[in-house]
């Protein structure tokens, strides 16, 4: 499991800079036009993927003791999003052996 795991976040985070570089090299993101930014699919889909992202950080701070690695993930996440997850994720699963159980990933050491 845990190297299906290794490649998918891997994937992840390949694909996401791709995209972003690609749509940055297209538009900047302050020069969406407000036709699609005041469109409510686009403000329900950002609505969607920001409490998507606190949702995950919920777990972040399960499995992180100190306060400044807390909020350092918590901007790293809110700003980068999937690509601060896809690190986050490769972190945690690089910690432990390929041959580990899935809750040496997900459960908080002792």
């Amino acid at each position: 499991m845990i190297p299906t795991l290794r490649i998918f976040f891997s994937i992840v985070l390949i694909s996401m800079l791709a995209v972003t570089g690609w749509a940055s090299s297209h538009v900047a993101l302050w020069e969406i036009p407000g036709s699609v930014g005041g469109h409510p699919w686009f403000i329900a889909t950002l609505f969607d993927t920001y409490w998507a992202f606190l949702t995950f950080y919920c777990w972040v701070v399960y499995k992180e003791r100190g306060w400044g690695a807390r909020v350092l993930w918590l901007i790293a996440i809110l700003l980068l999003g999937n690509i601060a997850m896809a690190v986050y994720m490769l972190i945690q699963l690089f910690r432990v052996p390929a041959t580990a159980h899935i809750e040496a990933v997900l459960l908080r050491k002792a």
